[in-house]
C-alpha cells in the first residue's frame, strides 16, 4: 500500500503541474496546452464515468445485466476511493490555478462542473445502489399461526431445522432480499431474488465464522451479496462467490419449500411466522400481487405462455443433472412423473394451483407411479392402491404410514433456471430435451 500511494502522489504531482501552467516546472513546460486540458478532461471523464458504472453495471438499467460484466463492477467497487482521491484532488488543483489565472467562463464552468459531480455522486451512492433502496428488517419478529395476520393463500417460504419450523412470507422478503435468522440453533440466512423469482436458504458460515452480508445488486438479473470480511460477492442462486478472494467457495444450502401458508400449516401447525416490520408497509404493499406474477414491472411479470423469459417453471437439480418442467403443463395435468439422473421423481400441484411439491418415488422397493384421485388433493399408487396426501404421506392402503422424500426444487423463471444450468433439460410431455440455444 506505501509503494502504491508513492506511485499515485508522484503521479499526481506530475500532471497537477502541467495542469496548474507552472512555468517553472520540467512537467508542465513539455506539454502542450491542449495536452494539459486533454488530460483533465480525461480525469473528469473517468470520475464521472466510475460513479455511474460502479452502480449500472449492477442494477437492471437498460443493457446492464446481458452481458459478464461483474468482474468490472467488482474492480471498480473495489478502487473507487483511489479513483475519487486521484481526480479530485487534480480538479482541486485545476481550481486553484484556474482562479489564479483563468479566464471568466473557466472559473464559471469548474465549479459548475463539481456541484454536477456532487449531484451525480449523491442519486448513485444514497439512491440508486441497491443497499439503499431494498433494506434489511429493523423489527424481526415472529408470532405463531393463529396470531398472525398474514393472508392464508400468500406464497411463503418454509424451513425446518433441528425441529423449529419457520415460515418466511415471499412478499416480505422479497423486499429485503435476505434475512439472516435462526431457526432450531441453527443460523440461516434466507433469500428471495424477485426479479429472478429465485428462493434460496443458506448458511452464513464462511470458514467456520458467522458472516454478514450486503445486498450489492445483481448479476444476469440474480441478487448479488457481498460478505463483510473479505468483500467478496455471491450469487444468490447458486450460493458462489463469483469474485473477490474467497471466488469458488460454495455457501451451504439448506432444505426449502415454497407453498402457500395454508399448505405449509397443514404440515406445521406450530410454525413460526415472520411479522411485517411497521417500517416498510409501503414498500411491502408495492409487492401486493407479486405473488400471482401480476405486477405491471416487465422484471417480475409473468409470461403465461410456456417457455418464454419471464415463463414460471418448476427446477430439479442434483449434482449431475438438472430438469426444468413447465408451470402450465403442471397445472394442466397437476401429476408429473419423471426421472432426474435416474431418480424417479413426481411432481403435482394441490387445488390452490400454487402449492407444488416434488417427491421421491421409491418406497421400499418399490418405484411407485401415481394418479390423481377425484380432484381431493388425494393421489393413488397404482402398484398398491394405497391412498397420499399432498404432504407425502399414505393415509390409506397397505402402505399406510408411509412416507415420500421430498426432492429439492424451486418455481423460478424459466430465463433464471437456463443462465445458471448452462446443461439444463426441459420437459415436454414423456420427454426430456435439451433446450435449442436461443430460448429464453
Amino acid at each position: 500500500m506505501t509503494i502504491l500511494s508513492a506511485f499515485f502522489s508522484n503521479l499526481l504531482v506530475r500532471i497537477a503541474a502541467a495542469i496548474m501552467l507552472k512555468p517553472g516546472s520540467s512537467y508542465s513546460t513539455r506539454l502542450p496546452l491542449y495536452v494539459k486540458r486533454l488530460i483533465f478532461f480525461l480525469a473528469l471523464a473517468l470520475l464521472f464515468s466510475a460513479e455511474i458504472l460502479r452502480v449500472y453495471l449492477v442494477m437492471p438499467f437498460p443493457g446492464s445485466q446481458v452481458r459478464n460484466t461483474v468482474s468490472y463492477a467488482y474492480w471498480l467497487e473495489q478502487w473507487i476511493v483511489w479513483i475519487r482521491i486521484f481526480t479530485l484532488l487534480l480538479v482541486c488543483f485545476a481550481l486553484y490555478a484556474v482562479y489564479k489565472t483563468g479566464k471568466t467562463w473557466a472559473k464559471i464552468l469548474l465549479p459548475l462542473t463539481l456541484i454536477g459531480y456532487a449531484v451525480l455522486f449523491f442519486a448513485f451512492n444514497y439512491k440508486l445502489q441497491a443497499d439503499k433502496i431494498f433494506h434489511q428488517p429493523v423489527n424481526k419478529s415472529f408470532t405463531l399461526a393463529g396470531d398472525s395476520d398474514i393472508d392464508r393463500s400468500k406464497l411463503i417460504i418454509g424451513v425446518t431445522i433441528g425441529g423449529q419450523a419457520k415460515a418466511y412470507p415471499i412478499q416480505l422478503i422479497g423486499y429485503h432480499h435476505q434475512v439472516v435468522d435462526t431457526i432450531g440453533n441453527t443460523p440461516v440466512m434466507i433469500t428471495y431474488c424477485t426479479v429472478c423469482r429465485s428462493a434460496r436458504v443458506f448458511s452464513p458460515i464462511v470458514n467456520g465464522r458467522l458472516e454478514t452480508f450486503r445486498l450489492v445488486g445483481m448479476d444476469h438479473f440474480n441478487a448479488v451479496f457481498e460478505d463483510a470480511t473479505t468483500k467478496s460477492w455471491w450469487q444468490q442462486a447458486t450460493g458462489t462467490a463469483i469474485t473477490g478472494p474467497l471466488k469458488g467457495y460454495v455457501l451451504k444450502e439448506f432444505s426449502s419449500a415454497q407453498l402457500t401458508l395454508t399448505s405449509w400449516l397443514r404440515q406445521y401447525p406450530k410454525s413460526l411466522v415472520m411479522k411485517p416490520d411497521t417500517l416498510f408497509m409501503d414498500n411491502y404493499f408495492r409487492l401486493e400481487d407479486y405473488d400471482k406474477g401480476t405486477m405491471r414491472s416487465d422484471l417480475v411479470r409473468r409470461d403465461r405462455a410456456s417457455w418464454q423469459r419471464n415463463s414460471w417453471i418448476v427446477g430439479v437439480a442434483n449434482d449431475f443433472a438438472s430438469k426444468a418442467y413447465d408451470w402450465n403443463q403442471l397445472l394442466q395435468k397437476r401429476l408429473i412423473q419423471d426421472s432426474v439422473d435416474r431418480l424417479p421423481i413426481l411432481l403435482t400441484i394441490e387445488n390452490d394451483s400454487a402449492s407444488f411439491h416434488v417427491y421421491d418415488r421409491r418406497v421400499d422397493d418399490w418405484v411407485l407411479s401415481f394418479r390423481i384421485w377425484n380432484d381431493k388433493d388425494l393421489l393413488v399408487d397404482e402398484n398398491t392402491h394405497s391412498t397420499w396426501n399432498m404432504d407425502g404421506e399414505c393415509v390409506d392402503g397397505s402402505l399406510k404410514g408411509k412416507k415420500l422424500l421430498p426432492v429439492q426444487s424451486y418455481n423460478e423463471f424459466w430465463h433464471t433456471w437456463q443462465t445458471f444450468h448452462k446443461d439444463a433439460k426441459l420437459y415436454v410431455a414423456n420427454y426430456a430435451l435439451i433446450p435449442p440455444t436461443g430460448v429464453h
